[in-house]
């Protein structure tokens, strides 16, 4: 069975690319701590390149940026391609099946984060693959 569960940062704002004209795809990286700190008392990080495709890659590029944290299950998927200097590249990603928003990219804007909460409270547009946190506190309406 090829299953993995992973929960980590998004180390860069992921970009949607429109490979078809049905078919969007993003790639993004997410840093993983590990359990334990070195020698020197440091607690280093792993680095997984992840895909997803869809809607689904769709929601990632509009509720998720640099920092946020996520959890995603998925499938270990490993390729190869030769450059151009004829080198072969061995590459390893997970394919996103699911995909949880522990925390959302900051700072969100009000209006964002009422078409969020209006969308959740509706279950519009929110696919099966899509699960925003629950938020406790309203957030505070600045002053002019």
């Amino acid at each position: 069975m090829n299953h993995v569960g992973l929960v980590g940062r998004i180390t860069r704002d992921p970009v949607l690319k429109a490979i078809s004209e049905n078919r969007n795809q993003t790639n993004f990286v997410i840093a993983i701590n590990r359990n334990f700190r070195n020698s020197q008392g440091i607690v280093d990080s792993d680095f997984v390149n992840c895909i997803a495709w869809g809607k689904l890659a769709e929601r990632i590029v509009q509720y998720c940026g640099r920092g946020s944290l996520i959890g995603i299950n998925g499938r270990l998927q490993s390729r190869s391609y030769t450059t151009k200097d004829n080198m072969k590249v061995f590459s390893t990603e997970v394919v996103c099946d699911d995909v949880r928003f522990y925390a959302l990219k900051q700072p969100l804007d009000i209006a964002s984060y009422q078409q969020v909460k209006t969308q959740t409270a509706n279950n519009q547009e929110i696919d099966q693959h899509f699960v925003l946190p629950q938020v406790e506190e309203e957030l505070p309406v600045p002053v002019p």
